[in-house]
């Protein structure tokens, strides 16, 4: 007789363990093993995290073992299991990891490769073949596309979590988290003291630290101290939570009004409007997104509105970044009906016209550079991997990490946020209809290069912007990325060849489905090694580094009501010199939709418990050596730009840190 010694071992998350009986069988390639009970006792329980040490006797050798059959059988009634993964250590001393990471719940058996990285043309047998033709034709039947809306990016065909497959649900804590994150964001900010008066208009802007004193940070306490400063509006567009608007300016559009005349007193380098765009100085906020969107109209009782601004800015000789005119609408000819404010008008004048580009802002912030350009396309990038890419391939395995909770978190919000009734609709001016408009409108936008941070900034010309630490940041972590996967696909991919004739991953590509799109660019093939490390660093960079730039700052920029409004409640002013206080108050977000506001920012905020954080892998997906050691160079790549960061924001009066790797999650998971 020979034996194999099997190593089993439980997931450590909450209901991980189980009381259902579950058999193994050895799959190797001479022969299987016979049906092994990995319990004596059906009644023993399967316990969270623990590891399950088994003999497995055959009468002759099984060759290199490729597969394990698991078969769970219920006992009482149907109890889910986590297989974390499992080990065999042969007669001769020879060991297989076969990893896991997977729930078995109704399943009559999961067959489970081997934990060597393969490539679909690696696959020499019929028994490998056939499994790994299974294993995809199975998931294509339970991820499938989906048109939420027309226009919007394919999503998942489910209509909530519990329809979810099994693997990308939420765990159990992290679902409880979500559900209660927004009740618990109003208890912690005093919100529910305010329901009885929550139509009401606030009485003067101090009055927004009625809901504001109660959890400030250091940074949103800056901002409320510093957010009417011409300075601290400009230098949002560099480092504050959408900090993808600004672009060089070259020449002054023709529905901006703009003139040399106007500007003058702004410019303090003796040079004309026109010497300065020439000279690079002059940058531009356009919100043309807008243009057309009608308003949310679902509360009858209080109209809101949208605008559709230009902001231009320009870089002073102190390199500082500051507004210097504002036209709130595209309304042609442009006039007395529509003038261009100033910094020289009149203080509210100028306060308002600046609320109104700060709430367009946010509203394209909310629906275009977050929602769509990294929930949405994250969400593409991990149903088209989990329909074409075997759990054995390793782009599979690179990619798993960086999908974790994505769909899940989708799925809620389809169902929470931008549903009808949901929170977009309660606070923003962006709800209701207006929430499809925009997404079709800014889908007309989405391409492949401007998802490759390099070429996004290129194409914006903010090369050699001073103080811009979201493009030197996000930079650093691109290279890091960039690097990492070109290392993997180097050791996995021999040449340009071995891409060209994986099916797996050209089904991939193909696979990442954005209906509708023109000219987007999106390959439909990858022909080199380098093309697929520039995929691949899109899809980690977008769900990792992109997201974490464009979300964790929201309740640090946006707490401070005035300083970014959800919603304006009165039309944007057409003639100067008749804004006052009462006008601003009327126009800013009432008490009951500063609440949703604010408890909307704060839990989407907030770091996860046992958040994953940019290279950290618990998980061992890959068991190759020269992967586990890409993946340590990675993350000491990793953490010398934190320590440089760290390093330039201890002499920051505002530090910037959403692109510090130990501050960026793996994954879009919140």
């Amino acid at each position: 007789m020979l034996m194999y010694a099997v190593s089993v071992t439980t997931g450590k998350q909450e209901f991980a363990g189980t009381n259902d009986c579950v058999y193994l069988t050895l799959m190797g390639t001479e022969r299987c093993s016979d049906r092994t009970l990995l319990h004596k006792s059906c009644f023993t329980r399967s316990a969270r995290g623990k590891e399950t040490l088994i003999d497995v006797h055959v009468k002759e050798t099984l060759g290199d073992i490729v597969l394990v059959k698991l078969e769970k059988e219920k006992v009482l009634f149907n109890d889910q299991w986590f297989c974390r993964c499992i080990s065999v250590k042969t007669h001769s001393g020879e060991r297989f990891d076969f990893p896991c990471y997977r729930w078995i719940a109704n399943e009559k058996e999961m067959v489970l490769r081997e934990g060597k990285a393969r490539l679909p043309q690696d696959d020499k047998t019929s028994l490998l073949k056939e499994h790994r033709h299974l294993e995809l034709e199975s998931r294509q039947k339970l991820f499938r596309w989906k048109e939420w809306h027309t226009g919007f990016p394919m999503s998942i065909d489910a209509n909530s979590g519990t329809d979810l497959p099994l693997d990308v649900q939420f765990e159990t804590a992290k679902a409880v988290d979500f559900s209660l994150n927004y009740i618990k964001a109003i208890e912690n900010l005093g919100l529910n003291k305010l329901k009885s008066l929550f139509q009401e208009s606030w009485r003067d802007i101090e009055d927004f630290q009625e809901v504001f004193i109660i959890n400030k940070n250091p940074m949103s306490e800056y901002v409320m101290q510093n957010w009417e400063s011409d300075f601290m509006f400009g230098y949002q567009f560099l480092n504050g939570c959408n900090p993808v608007m600004i672009r060089k300016c070259m020449n002054i559009p023709d529905q901006f009004a703009v003139t040399q005349e106007m500007v003058k007193g702004s410019l303090d380098r003796g040079l004309t409007l026109r010497e300065e765009l020439q000279a690079g100085n002059v940058y531009i906020a356009d919100y043309g997104l807008l243009e057309g969107v009608q308003a949310n109209a679902t509360d009858p009782n209080t109209p809101q509105y949208l605008s559709d601004p230009f902001c231009l800015l320009y870089k002073n000789s102190q390199n500082e970044i500051v507004p210097i005119a504002i036209q709130l609408s595209r309304q042609t000819p442009a006039g007395e009906a529509n003038p261009v404010f100033l910094p020289n008008d009149n203080r509210y004048d100028w306060m308002l016209a600046k609320m109104w580009v700060k709430s367009s802002d946010f509203n394209i912030h909310q629906l275009v550079t977050h929602l769509l350009r990294t929930h949405l396309t994250s969400e593409v990038f991990a149903i088209a991997m989990y329909r074409q890419l075997a759990a054995v391939h390793p782009v599979y395995k690179l990619l798993i990490p960086h999908v974790r909770f994505t769909i899940a978190i989708n799925t809620a919000a389809r169902e929470k946020l931008i549903c009808e009734n949901g929170i977009f609709d309660k606070a923003n001016s962006t709800g209701g209809t207006a929430i499809v408009e925009v997404i079709q409108k800014a889908m007309k936008t989405l391409t492949y290069k401007s998802l490759c941070f390099p070429e996004a900034v290129r194409a914006r010309g903010v090369e050699d912007l001073p103080n811009y630490y979201y493009r030197d940041d996000g930079m650093m972590v691109w290279e890091a990325v960039k690097s990492f996967v070109s290392d993997v696909v180097k050791i996995c991919y021999g040449s340009d060849e071995t891409v060209q004739e994986d099916e797996e991953i050209q089904a991939f590509v193909q696979d990442v489905c954005f209906s509708g799109l023109k000219n987007c660019e999106f390959p439909d093939s990858l022909k080199t090694q380098e093309q697929l490390v520039e995929f691949l660093t899109v899809v980690i960079f977008t769900a990792s580094a992109q997201h974490a730039a464009v979300n964790f700052g929201q309740y640090d920029w946006f707490a401070w009501i005035p300083n970014s409004p959800s919603t304006m409640r009165k039309p944007p002013p057409a003639q100067k010199g008749q804004v006052d206080v009462k006008l601003i108050m009327e126009s800013l977000p009432d008490r009951g939709r500063s609440s949703w506001h604010l408890g909307a920012i704060w839990a989407l905020s907030q770091f996860q418990d046992k958040e994953l954080f940019l290279g950290q892998y618990p998980d061992v997906y890959f068991t190759e050596q020269p992967v586990v050691e890409a993946a340590e160079a990675f993350h000491q790549r990793l953490a010398e730009v934190t320590n440089i960061i760290k390093s330039r924001n201890e002499n920051l009066n505002v530090p910037y840190w959403y692109l510090s790797p130990e501050r960026i999650p793996n994954s879009v998971a919140i």
